[in-house]
């Protein structure tokens, strides 16, 4: 039974508010069976609070609004927080997913967004509004938004980074162990 309760509807009224949606990509695609085809519509959906979290969803339905809705139910189930520092990335990030790699890299205040079809749209979405980004190999919308979210997912937050004055690189806090030494043997000498 769905419920009249006004509390109830605002609540959930919010809850969608919440999130920016965005329908990245609608694709058609049929089904070969006995006889014929059956068409159904598959939806690639993104979603964002345009702070740090960002969730992508793809999935299939009999119409379009059906598909979309599907998605989005999903990109929420996916959502993930990004580690932000000045309204960019704390530092480079690459990712390859399929054919599709992308490379993602911070930017100085001023510089805006540039990115192309569908990392903008996730980098938008998610609150970053200076990077720089290119894509490389494949231009498939859905390899290319998972490539981007898999690349965004593996940002280390700006506190567990120290800048070098000296080098001006940036380094990891944390410690590599080295592997013990292997003793040196000596080849003893041939006697005539």
């Amino acid at each position: 039974m769905a419920t009249t309760d006004p509390r109830r509807m605002t609540e959930n009224a919010a809850e969608e508010k919440q999130f920016d949606e965005r329908v990245v990509h609608v694709d058609r695609v049929a089904r070969v069976v006995k006889g014929g085809r059956r068409f159904r519509f598959r939806a690639l959906v993104v979603i964002g609070d345009h702070k740090n979290k960002v969730g992508i969803g793809s999935a299939k339905g009999a119409d379009v609004t059906a598909a979309i809705t599907k998605a989005t139910e999903k990109a929420k189930k996916t959502l993930i927080t990004l580690s932000l520092y000045k309204g960019t990335l704390p530092h480079e990030v690459q990712s390859k997913v399929g054919g599709a790699n992308i490379l993602i890299k911070p930017a100085s205040p001023g510089t805006g967004l540039i990115a192309g079809g569908v990392v903008r749209t996730i980098l938008e979405v998610a609150g970053v509004s200076n990077a720089l980004s290119k894509s490389i190999g494949s231009s498939n919308k859905t390899n290319t938004a998972y490539a981007t979210i898999e690349a965004l997912s593996t940002l280390v937050p700006a506190k567990n980074w120290v800048t070098s004055k000296k080098t001006a690189k940036v380094e990891k806090t944390e410690t590599v162990e080295k592997a013990p030494a292997k003793p040196v043997v000596k080849a003893k000498k041939a006697e005539k």
